[in-house]
C-alpha cells in the first residue's frame, strides 16, 4: 500500500494507469491476476485511508487529494511559491514558503536508498530539497538575519560551490558576523581556485560584492550627525520606519510640523544606517533656494583646496565625487523653506550616483518622483507624559508630578515634544497644575530659554510663527478661516469657508504640515494641531475675520443637521453616527455661537443631531442641559420650510428627555412641538414627535390618546405606543399587561425599520421579565440587546452588562455575574447617577452568595456611605430608586444575619421614607421611576425589623403585590421574602395574599398607608 501511495503520489494530477501500477509494485515477478491485485491493494488502502483518498480514473488510479496535502507535491509547490516571492522581493514570504517545504523533510534525502517506489519518489525530489535550503538560506541572508544566514548558507555552498549568488549572501552574512577581512579570505579563495580550475575571475555581482567589502574595510565617516542630550522617547517605532524606507528608497523625507522632533529622529536614523559614510547638513541658516548646493558644497568640504581646478558644472560634480562611489548617506535637515532647491540637488544627485541615499527633513515633502515621504506622528500620550516628568525632574528635583494632571496637560500640547519640554521647563516657578491651566494662553507660557536651542525653538511663537511665513496670503486666509472648527473637518465643511479650490488649498496645507489628513470609517478627515489652531485664531480675530468664520460655520452645522438627523434612528445607524460622533466638537461650537446669535436654524440643526447622538449614548446629563440651554431660542423660533424637520427633532428629543428625567409636564418645547405643523409618522423621529407631542392628551385621565395610535395604521407610532402603554400599565401595579403590550411592541419592532426600536423593545422585556421573576428569558432579551451593541457600535446605554449581571445573581451563578460585572466597569462609565453604588450591591451578593456574610454586609454599608455623597435627581430626598434599593437590601441583609446593629441609622429612616413617598404618590414621576416597586421594597424592608408579627407577614405580602425591586439576590430574593412571612404569622400572610390580589393601585397605596405606621396590628 505504500509503494502505491507512492506511485499515485509522483503523478498527482493524471493519475497512473493500471498497466503502469502493476509494473511498479511488482517489478520482480507479477501476480497470476495482476489487475485482480491491484483492486485488492486499492482497497485495502480505501478501507484504511478513507474512500475519497484514491480515486478511479478511465485508465487506473490517481489520489483523490489535493496536491497541497501530498508532501510529495507540497514540497514542489512551496519551492515554487518561495522562488515567486523571492523574484517580487517578498524575502520573508520565500523564507516562510522554504521552511514550509522543508518542514515536510525527515531529512535530508540519502542516496542510494533503495529502489522500491518510495525511495525512487524520494529520490526524485531530493533536488526540490537542496532548492528549499538555498532559496531558505539566501532569504535568510537578505532579511539581515546574518548569522542563521552564513550557518545556512555554508551548508549550501558545501553542495554548490561555484554558486555565486549564494557565495554572493554567505559573504555579506561573514562581513557581518565575523568582519570584512574574513569575508574578503573567502572571496580570495574562491577567486584563486577557480582561475587555477577553470582560468577565469568570478562574475560582476561578485565582484561587486567584493568591492562592498572593501569599502567596509575603510573607516566609518560621520560627517554632522549629532549626538542625543537626553533619552529620544517614543520613537522606536518611527525610527524603524524611516530605516526600512531608506533601505527601498533612494529618497525619504521626514515630514511634519515644526517642533515635532524631525531633527532629533534624523540624527539617530544617520546613528544607525548601516552606511559606512553619512553626512549631515543642517539648512536652517540658508537664505535662498540658490544657496542650497553651495553650502552642501561646503560642508563636505567640496572646493577646499584652493589649486583645485575648477570643474564644469559649478559645484555639483565636485558634490558626487565628495560622497564617493560607495553606498552613502546624506541627511538634509530643515528642507522647508528652500525646498526648490533641495528638490533641484537632490534629483541631479539621484539620476547621477548610484548607491547615495538621501534624507531630509521639511514640513513640505520635496515633490520627486524617488521620493517616499514618511508623515512623523506626534508622541504617543503615554511617551509625552513620560518626557515631561523626565524634562521637569531635570529641570526641578522633587516637583510634584500628578498623573492625571500630567496626562491631561500633555494632550492639549498635541504630542509635540518641544512644547512638552517647553511646559516641563517651567516647572521651575510653576506647579504642574498651574501650568495645566496657564495652556488658556500658551504662547506666552511656551517659552524656554536653553542655549543650545536654536532660536525658531525657543518659544512655541516662533515655532508656528516659521511655518507661518512660509504660507502664501491665500493660505493664511485659509487657517485664520478652518480654525473656527475646534474638532478638525471634511472637504465638505471647508468648502462652507474657503472660496475658490478647496480641494487645493487644503493640499498644499497638507504638503506644509500645518494639516494633517485622516481617513476612518467616516471618509477623509483634516486636522489641526491645537496650537497651530489658536496661532491662526489669533491671527483671525487681528484680521476682524472671526464674524465671517462663524457664518460658514453655521451654515456647515444647518446642512449637516438637515442632513444627519433622522439617520440616527433609521435602518442603517452605524455611519451616520459615526459621522455625528466626528463632528461632535464642531457641533458644540456651533451651538454656542448659534445660541450668542440666537440663530433658530443653527440652534435647531445642532441640537437635532447632538441630541439624537446623546439620546442614543444616554448622556442625560448633557442632554437635560442642551434642553435647558436652548429652550429660549427654539420655543420663540418660527421655522420656514427647509428648518422645520431639524427644529422637530430637537423638540421631540428635548420634550422626551424632560418628560424621562423630570416627569410629565407642559415646557416650552412641548409647547413649540404643538405649534408645528404636522408630518405623517413614516420615520421613527417623526414617530416619537407625534407620541411626545400628544403627551397632555396621553396623560389625561384615560388611555384613549394611547389606544388610537396603537391602532392606527403606522407600525412605527404603534409601536412607540405599546412601549408608553406598558410603562402606564406597570406604573398602575399591572406587570401583565405591562408585559403583553411590551411584547406587541417587540413584535412590531422586527419588522420596522429602525434597529434603536428593536434594542428597546428587547431591553424593556428585560426589564418586566425580571420583575415577574422569570430570569431566563430575561436574560435571552438581554444577550439579544447586547448583540445589537455590538453590530451598532453602541455604548451600553441602558446599562445592560450591569443588568445581566443581576439576572445571573437571581440563577445563582455568581461567577457569571462577577464577571460581566468586571465588563461593564471596563466598558463604561455610564451618565448615570447611582451606578458606582449598584457594583458594590452586586459585589456584596457575589460575597453572600460564596457564604462570605461579613464581605457583603460590609460592601453594603459601603454603598450605604458612598451613594450618601451623591446628587440624584428624586420626587423627594432619599427616594430614588437606587437609594431606596441600597438602603432597604442593606437592612434586610443585616437583620437576615442578626447585625441590624451596624445599620440602625439605615433602619430608622425606612419608615419616613415610606411615608414620604407615599405623600408623592398622587404627583406624576418619570416613567422610569416605578413607586409600586419601591414601596415594595421598603414594606420589605419595614418588615424585616418588625417586633410585629402579624404586620410584618402582611407587609411581605404586600411588597409581592406590588412587585418590590429585587435587583440584589439572594438578599432580595422572592423565595426568602416569602419563608420569612411563613414563619412570621402563615394564617395572617395567606389572607393578606387574597386580600391584596384584585386591588387597583388607588387600593393598593390605601393598603400600603394602613401599614406604614408602626401601630401594632389588629
Amino acid at each position: 500500500m505504500r509503494d502505491l501511495l507512492a506511485l499515485l503520489s509522483g503523478e498527482p494530477r493524471g493519475g497512473v494507469s493500471v498497466v503502469g501500477l502493476v509494473e511498479g509494485l511488482w517489478a520482480d515477478g507479477r501476480p497470476e491476476n495482476p489487475a485482480k491485485a491491484l483492486q485488492v491493494v486499492v482497497s485495502r488502502a480505501r478501507s484504511q485511508l478513507g474512500a475519497d483518498v484514491i480515486a478511479s480514473t478511465p485508465t487506473g488510479y490517481r489520489l483523490g487529494l489535493d496536491e497541497s496535502e501530498v508532501d510529495a507535491c507540497a514540497v514542489v509547490l512551496a519551492a515554487s511559491a518561495s522562488a515567486r516571492c523571492a523574484r517580487d522581493g517578498d524575502h520573508a514570504g520565500a523564507l516562510s514558503h522554504a521552511e514550509e517545504g522543508l518542514a515536510l523533510w525527515v531529512g535530508p534525502p540519502k542516496p542510494d536508498e533503495g529502489d522500491d517506489a518510495l525511495s525512487v519518489l524520494r529520490a526524485e525530489r531530493a533536488s526540490t530539497y537542496w532548492t528549499l535550503r538555498r532559496a531558505r538560506g539566501l532569504a535568510l541572508a537578505r532579511l539581515g538575519r546574518h548569522a542563521e544566514g552564513f550557518e545556512a548558507l555554508t551548508s549550501v555552498a558545501g553542495e554548490c560551490p561555484r554558486d555565486e549568488e549564494v557565495l554572493a549572501e554567505l559573504l555579506r552574512c561573514e562581513a557581518a558576523t565575523a568582519g570584512p577581512s574574513a569575508a574578503l579570505g573567502r572571496y580570495e579563495s574562491y577567486r584563486r581556485s577557480l582561475r587555477d580550475s577553470l582560468g577565469t575571475d568570478p562574475g560582476a555581482v561578485l565582484q561587486g560584492v567584493q568591492q562592498e567589502l572593501l569599502r567596509d574595510e575603510a573607516p566609518a565617516v560621520r560627517r554632522g550627525v549629532a549626538h542625543e542630550p537626553n533619552p529620544l522617547l517614543g520613537r522606536a517605532d518611527d525610527l524603524a520606519a524611516v530605516l526600512d524606507l531608506l533601505r527601498a528608497s533612494r529618497v525619504t523625507s521626514i515630514v511634519g510640523p515644526g517642533g515635532l522632533g524631525k531633527t532629533r529622529l534624523a540624527n539617530a536614523v544617520a546613528r544607525d544606517v548601516p552606511q559606512r559614510a553619512v553626512h549631515v547638513v543642517a539648512l536652517a541658516g540658508v537664505a535662498r533656494d540658490g544657496d542650497v548646493e553651495g553650502e552642501v558644497a561646503s560642508v563636505l568640504g567640496v572646493g577646499e583646496a584652493r589649486q583645485a581646478p575648477r570643474r564644469p558644472g559649478g559645484t555639483l560634480p565636485g558634490i558626487v565625487d565628495a560622497l564617493g562611489p560607495g553606498p552613502v548617506l546624506l541627511v538634509l535637515d530643515n528642507c522647508e523653506h528652500v525646498v526648490d532647491g533641495v528638490a533641484g540637488l537632490v534629483g541631479a544627485l539621484v539620476s547621477m550616483t548610484r548607491d547615495v541615499r538621501v534624507l531630509t527633513t521639511s514640513r513640505a515633502p520635496l515633490g520627486l518622483t524617488s521620493e517616499s515621504v514618511y508623515p512623523l506622528p506626534a508622541l504617543a500620550l503615554e511617551a509625552a507624559a513620560e518626557l515631561f516628568r523626565q524634562r521637569a525632574l531635570a529641570a526641578r528635583p522633587g516637583v510634584g508630578l500628578p498623573a492625571v494632571t500630567v496626562a491631561e496637560l500633555c494632550r492639549h500640547l498635541d504630542g509635540l515634544p518641544l512644547a512638552v519640554e517647553l511646559a516641563a521647563a517651567r516647572v521651575r516657578v510653576m506647579s504642574v497644575p498651574e501650568i495645566a491651566r496657564g495652556l488658556d494662553d500658551r504662547f506666552a507660557l511656551l517659552r524656554g530659554n536653553a542655549r543650545d536651542a536654536p532660536s525658531r525653538h525657543r518659544t512655541m511663537h516662533a515655532v508656528v510663527d516659521w511655518s507661518w511665513n512660509l504660507l502664501t496670503p491665500s493660505g493664511r486666509a485659509a487657517m485664520r478661516a478652518l480654525s473656527i472648527f475646534s474638532g478638525g473637518f471634511t472637504l465638505d465643511a471647508a468648502r462652507h469657508l474657503l472660496d475658490g479650490d478647496a480641494l487645493d488649498v487644503l493640499e498644499d496645507l497638507v504638503g506644509q504640515s500645518l494639516l494633517t489628513m485622516t481617513e476612518d470609517g467616516t471618509g477623509t478627515r483634516f486636522l489641526m494641531l491645537e496650537s497651530v489652531r489658536e496661532f491662526s485664531a489669533s491671527h483671525r480675530d487681528a484680521e476682524g475675520e472671526t464674524e465671517r468664520a462663524v457664518d460658514g460655520l453655521l451654515s456647515w452645522a444647518r446642512e449637516f443637521g438637515a442632513a444627519h438627523h433622522e439617520a440616527l434612528f433609521g435602518a442603517d445607524p452605524v455611519a451616520p453616527l459615526e459621522r455625528v460622533r466626528a463632528e461632535q466638537d464642531n457641533l458644540l461650537q456651533s451651538l454656542r455661537h448659534g445660541l450668542a446669535r440666537r440663530d433658530g436654524p443653527a440652534v435647531a440643526a445642532a441640537t437635532a443631531v447632538l441630541g439624537g447622538l446623546w439620546t442614543l449614548e444616554s448622556a442625560f446629563t448633557r442632554m437635560i442641559t442642551v434642553v435647558e440651554e436652548t429652550a429660549g431660542v427654539l420655543s420663540r423660533f418660527r421655522p420656514g420650510p427647509q428648518d422645520v424637520d431639524t427644529t422637530r427633532t430637537a423638540l421631540a428629543l428635548s420634550v422626551l428627555t424632560t418628560v424621562m428625567l423630570k416627569g410629565p409636564r407642559v415646557t416650552r418645547a412641548l409647547v413649540a412641538l404643538r405649534r408645528l405643523p404636522p408630518a405623517p409618522p413614516d420615520g421613527l423621529v417623526r414617530a416619537l414627535a407625534v407620541l411626545v407631542g400628544s403627551a397632555p392628551e396621553i396623560l389625561g385621565p384615560d388611555c384613549a390618546a394611547l389606544d388610537r395610535m396603537r391602532a392606527g395604521d403606522h407600525p412605527l407610532l404603534a409601536a412607540l405606543a405599546d412601549c408608553v402603554t406598558g410603562y402606564v400599565r406597570e406604573h398602575e401595579g399591572d406587570l401583565a399587561g405591562a408585559l403583553d403590550v411590551t411584547e406587541a411592541m417587540a413584535a412590531a419592532a422586527e419588522t420596522a425599520p429602525s434597529p434603536w426600536l428593536r434594542l428597546i423593545a428587547h431591553s424593556r422585556l428585560s426589564e418586566l421579565l425580571m420583575q415577574t421573576d422569570r430570569p431566563g428569558a430575561a436574560a435571552h432579551h438581554l444577550q439579544v440587546s447586547l448583540d445589537f451593541l455590538g453590530r451598532y457600535g453602541w455604548p451600553d446605554m441602558f446599562g445592560l452588562l450591569w443588568a445581566l449581571a443581576a439576572v445571573h445573581l437571581h440563577l445563582g451563578e455568581f461567577d457569571e455575574a462577577e464577571r460581566l460585572l468586571e465588563q461593564s466597569i471596563a466598558e463604561g462609565p455610564y451618565d448615570s447617577p447611582g451606578m458606582a453604588t449598584f457594583s458594590l450591591g452586586v459585589r456584596a451578593e457575589i460575597a453572600f452568595g460564596r457564604g462570605d456574610a461579613e464581605t457583603g454586609l460590609r460592601l453594603w454599608r459601603e454603598a450605604a456611605t458612598r451613594l450618601a455623597d451623591e446628587e440624584i435627581p428624586a420626587p423627594a430626598p432619599g427616594l430614588d430608586p437606587w437609594t431606596v434599593d441600597t438602603h432597604c437590601a442593606a437592612v434586610i441583609a443585616h437583620a437576615r444575619h442578626g447585625r441590624l446593629d451596624l445599620v440602625q441609622d439605615l433602619a430608622e429612616g425606612l419608615r419616613g421614607k415610606l411615608s414620604a413617598l407615599l405623600a408623592e404618590a398622587a404627583h406624576p414621576l418619570p416613567p422610569a421611576v416605578m413607586d409600586l416597586p419601591i414601596c415594595g421594597a421598603l414594606l420589605l424592608a419595614l418588615a424585616m425589623v418588625d417586633d410585629d408579627r402579624t404586620r410584618a407577614a402582611r407587609r411581605i405580602a404586600l411588597a409581592e403585590r406590588v412587585h418590590f425591586s429585587r435587583s440584589f439576590q439572594p438578599t432580595m430574593s422572592p423565595a426568602a421574602a416569602r419563608r420569612a412571612a411563613l414563619d412570621a404569622d402563615e394564617p395572617a400572610y395567606r389572607a393578606a395574599v387574597a386580600e391584596y390580589a384584585g386591588l387597583s393601585r388607588a387600593g393598593l397605596w390605601d393598603a400600603a398607608r394602613s401599614l406604614a405606621t408602626g401601630a401594632p396590628s389588629g
